[in-house]
Formats: structure tokens, C-alpha cells, sequence
């Protein structure tokens, strides 16, 4: 069995104070959630001499000084054997390479697909929206000096604005330095993805609305789709049976995917290999979720929906708001093994308020009317929010450990409106030094207010499957008492997720599941298949080891060939 890499992670404390003095965010902290969530050991590294020190073999400079002294010291550590990855910095090392920077691109699209360089050789077929690029550009005349490397490879292509737009650069420029190598990705990779998973800018003010008129976002209530960084235009798809547009790919888990491929290739062409924590235990491939927002509070109604869930036999997620059921559909809520979780209301003209002691307010209120002391889950009324963090900390502070507040408010952004479909615990703004908050986010796809037909939610269904993650539809007791339409649509989703091999979980499941398997981490093995673990393994805790052998034995995990070994914990 190989050896494994030893990955460095490097976050500069300097670098970062630095920024955060000024109210800049260091959204590159992310690259510790892409890895974390993984499962892929690393070490954090504060500084370059921190860094030097270690000497990992891999080296990734996330947030590193640009000054001339500490880009010299990486560049030796590179040209000692060290492979040294970057996301759209090392610029000062741009000249010495034969390159020149370009400036900073804000938006656009990369093409990944095909080649050897991303995702073990497979690529990814759509084009990847991204938030922030600096490209280089080969530098026209002769360098002034010897050049410090050796051009050997370039892959991906990066559009501006849009999906066609000029091609401003490769999304991926990889050179040999003496006896190592640096990689310089265009892309800032890890604030590309937390902005698209969060937005950029805290809520303030209304969004700008779909030109189309099917998601007019401006309707004066602050909310968490205010702030999308998906394009109206350019990331919805429509068709003759959909009714509506709707966000029709993922980009961050495609963006993880590619990343992930192309970063434990790289580890094996140096004859070492990153084993990787499963997303579910194993039989378990993919997870739908069903959440249910009480709104009206009408006792028939929740009966109603109860015999629904009982027919289809799924577990669902029951989302309270103020004033709630009678105590006997509490209780059935439970027997039947579904979950009982906060709606918070903080709409204006329904008489509550954005704050923290509605907050706790509400939650005390939930607790003492069902008699669940532990409320694991929330999701805010008509996803209601403000600010950036505010509703973490507060559910922090009560031990509320899972949102599911991130989804369509509108019938025309229904989909992957932030990019995503796995769960993820969210980064807090500079102000809180872009920590990561403890509270697991798993955002809904698809509502009943927007239902779309089979054009919609079967694609939707598949991309969910791609990447391994939680298909989660929201649906309102009102709704499916009182509409055939929205029963026969929840048991159209049913039956065909099924089909697709998902299987259906509350949200205290997931976020039990997720918060368990990320404290496994493989440390060394004894023999081919007996990986030596740190942490409490949850029993079917699968672990996929790449490797560069190919036979039927073999499964490709992020496009790679890995052998897949469940531990029974």
C-alpha cells in the first residue's frame, strides 16, 4: 500500500489579520471544509516557516504573503521536491515563470472537460460558473534573466462573463521547478465556492429579480435569495414541460469533484496516495429528505399528511411554527419516526421580528409545546434572513446543530440556486474571522409553491445522485390536504427517487451521520485493506483509497480508480 501524502494547508496569520483589518473577507479559509468534508487529512500551517518546516508533500497556499521573501521560500520548497498548489496567487513568482498576471475576473465560466489533468482524466462536462480569477498569460518577449521553471502543462479554458464570453486563460497552469512542482489554479477555487454556497455580501437589501418575471426576489422581504450568485440567464434551463426555469446544475460539488480529482491524481503520480471518508454508510448511496413547514397550524391538515407519509412510508422532518398542532399530532409525529423541528417566523406582517429573542423566543415556545427538549433542526419561514451569521450564532447558542433555511422562495429558482446539494457547515464574514460555524447546513432544492413536472425534477433527482448527495424537498401540510395535485406530486418524487436508489432521511439523521463520519480519518494502513483509523467510526464508514490500479474490484470515486473498504467500527 502506498504512503499517504502529507498535505499542508497553508491559512498565513499575518496574511489573514491583515485582511480582516480592513473588513476583507479570507473566504480561501474554505479549502479546510472542501478537505474536511472529505475526509482528507491535513495539517493547518499559520506561516511560511511553519510551512518549510513541516515540509508536506503537498503544500496548498490558500492564503499565502505575495511579498518577494516568502514566494522565494515556497518557490524552494517547490524546487526541493514539494508540490506547491495555489488558487490565483503566487503573482510575484508570474515574470520568473515566463508568465504575466492578468487582473482579477469576477465572474465567468470554465470549461474542465476532457484531459488528463482534472478529475483522473474525465473532466466535467458542463462549464463551471466561477466568483474570482486571476489569470496569467505567457509573457510576450524574451525573459530578463534564466526562467526559474519549465512549462508542462496547461488545462481548462476560462470564459468571462459568460459561457461564451473571451477566453481570458487556462483555468489550470502546472510547472516543474527542480525536483517538485507548482500548480497554479486561475480559479480561486474556495471562494468561488463559498460564494456561490452563501453569497458574497451580507442581506441588506432586496435582490435583483428574474428579468422573466418568475422569481421577482424585490418583493420587500429580506431573505437568503437575495443575495444569489447564480446568473438568470445563463444558469436556468426551461422547456416546453416545465413551467418554470430553474437552476439546472450544481456548481460547487462540481467544482469539489473536479478539485478533489485532480489533487489526489496528483498525489498518486507521486507515488502517494489520500484516502477519502464516504459521504453515507454503506448500501448507501444518495439521501432524499423531506421537510414539511406547518404555516397554517391547521390540526386536519397535519392529520391529512401524516396518512400521506404513512402510505408512502417515508421519514420527513416536521418544521413548527408559532402556534403550532394539538399535543396527539406531536405525538403521532414521533411514533411514526418522524422528526419535530423549528420554522422560524421572523415575517413583519405576520407579527414577528429578525432578531435573537424572537429567536430564542420561538424556540423555548417549541420546546415546552411538543416536550422535545433537544431541537436539532430549523428552516426559516419563507427563508427569511438578514445580515450573514446572525441566525447561526443564535442557533449555536440554543444548540440547534442543522439549517435547512438555503432554497427557492420564488416558483423560478427552484434547484441548485447556491450550488450545492451536500451538507456543509457555512463560513461567517470577516467581522468573526472567517471561522466556520458549528451548525450543519443542508439547503431544499425544490418546494410545492414551484413544483415543475418531470422535466424538473427528475434532472434535478440525477444531479443530486451524481455527487452523492441529499435531494431535499419542502412541501406544506396546507398543500397536500387541500391540493391532489401536490399529492400526487410528492408521490411521483417518491417513487421515483426510490427508483433512482435514494433513501429517505430526517434531517436529525443526516446531521447525525455527517457530524459522526467527519471524526474519521485514516491515518496508515496494516496490509492492502486494513487502513489505521483515528476517531469513533460509525458502524458502515466507507473509505475509498485511490490508487493507480484499474480492475473490476476498483470504483471511481471523483473520477479516480480507489479500492472501497467498509469499516465496521
Amino acid at each position: 500500500m502506498k504512503s499517504i501524502a502529507k498535505i499542508g494547508v497553508l491559512l498565513d496569520n499575518e496574511t489573514c489579520k491583515r485582511r480582516w483589518q480592513f473588513g476583507i473577507n479570507v473566504f480561501e479559509r474554505y479549502i479546510t471544509e472542501i478537505l474536511s468534508h472529505a475526509g482528507i487529512p491535513f495539517t493547518l500551517l499559520e506561516s511560511v516557516e511553519e510551512a518549510l518546516q513541516l515540509q508536506p508533500d503537498i503544500l496548498v497556499a490558500a492564503a499565502a504573503p505575495d511579498d518577494r521573501q516568502s514566494t522565494e521560500s515556497m518557490l524552494r520548497y517547490a524546487q526541493s521536491g514539494g508540490l506547491l498548489i495555489s488558487f490565483a496567487g503566487l503573482n510575484s513568482l508570474a515574470s520568473k515563470l515566463g508568465y504575466r498576471r492578468l487582473k482579477e475576473y469576477r465572474e465567468g465560466y470554465a470549461e474542465l472537460g476532457g484531459g488528463e489533468r482534472l478529475s483522473g482524466g474525465g473532466g466535467v462536462p458542463e462549464k463551471l460558473r466561477w466568483l474570482s480569477a486571476v489569470p496569467w498569460v505567457k509573457l510576450d518577449g524574451m525573459l530578463t534573466g534564466e526562467p526559474v521553471g519549465v512549462p508542462e502543462a496547461e488545462a481548462g479554458d476560462l470564459r468571462k462573463e459568460s459561457p461564451d464570453g473571451a477566453s481570458i486563460g487556462a483555468a489550470l497552469q502546472q510547472f516543474r521547478v527542480g525536483e517538485g512542482a507548482i500548480d497554479r489554479w486561475a480559479v480561486n477555487i474556495p471562494v468561488t465556492m463559498a460564494g456561490l454556497m452563501h453569497g458574497t455580501r451580507p442581506v441588506l437589501e432586496d435582490g435583483v429579480p428574474a428579468p422573466d418575471g418568475s422569481a421577482q426576489v424585490n418583493e420587500g422581504i429580506l431573505k437568503i435569495d437575495d443575495v444569489l450568485e447564480l446568473d438568470w440567464e445563463y444558469d436556468r434551463r426551461s422547456s416546453p414541460g416545465t413551467p418554470f426555469p430553474y437552476f439546472q446544475i450544481p456548481y460547487a460539488d462540481l467544482w469539489r469533484e473536479a478539485w478533489l480529482g485532480y489533487l489526489v491524481k496528483r498525489a498518486l503520480e507521486q507515488g502517494l496516495t489520500i484516502p477519502m471518508v464516504g459521504h453515507w454508510p454503506d448500501g448507501v448511496e444518495q439521501v432524499a429528505h423531506i421537510s414539511l413547514d406547518s404555516d397554517h397550524n391547521i390540526n386536519e391538515e397535519a392529520w391529512t399528511t401524516l396518512g400521506l407519509l404513512e402510505e408512502l412510508q417515508v421519514s420527513s422532518t416536521w418544521c413548527m411554527c408559532v402556534p403550532g398542532y394539538e399535543q396527539a399530532v406531536y405525538d403521532r409525529v414521533l411514533a411514526d419516526g418522524h422528526e419535530l423541528a423549528l420554522h422560524f417566523n421572523a415575517v413583519t406582517s405576520e407579527g414577528f421580528a429578525w432578531g435573537e429573542t424572537s429567536f430564542r423566543s420561538q424556540i423555548d415556545w417549541l420546546r415546552r409545546a411538543t416536550g422535545v427538549a433537544d431541537i436539532v433542526s430549523n428552516k426559516n419561514h419563507v427563508t427569511r434572513e438578514e445580515g450573514w451569521g446572525d441566525l447561526f450564532r443564535w442557533c449555536e447558542l440554543e444548540g440547534v446543530q442543522h439549517d435547512q433555511t438555503r432554497g427557492p422562495s420564488k416558483k423560478g429558482n427552484g434547484g441548485f440556486a447556491y450550488g450545492t446539494c451536500l451538507p456543509y457547515f457555512p463560513i461567517a464574514w470577516a467581522n468573526e474571522e472567517n471561522r466556520l460555524y458549528d451548525v450543519l447546513q443542508v439547503g431544499f432544492l425544490l418546494s410545492d409553491f414551484n413544483h415543475m413536472g418531470t422535466d424538473a425534477y427528475v434532472p434535478i433527482l440525477r444531479q443530486a445522485r451524481r455527487v452523492g448527495g441529499v435531494a431535499h424537498v419542502v412541501l406544506h401540510q396546507t398543500h397536500l390536504h387541500t391540493k391532489e395535485i401536490d399529492r400526487e406530486w410528492l408521490r411521483a418524487i417518491v417513487k421515483e427517487a426510490r427508483e433512482q436508489g435514494f433513501v429517505f432521511w430526517t434531517g436529525r439523521q443526516i446531521n447525525e451521520w455527517e457530524r459522526a463520519r467527519r471524526q474519521v480519518r485514516v491515518a496508515g494502513f496494516c496490509g492492502e485493506m486494513n487502513p489505521l483509523v483515528e476517531g469513533e467510526v460509525p458502524p458502515g464508514t466507507v473509505v475509498y483509497v485511490p490508487t493507480m490500479e484499474s480492475d473490476i474490484d476498483m470504483v471511481l470515486r471523483y473520477g479516480v480508480p480507489c479500492r472501497k473498504i467498509v469499516l465496521q467500527g
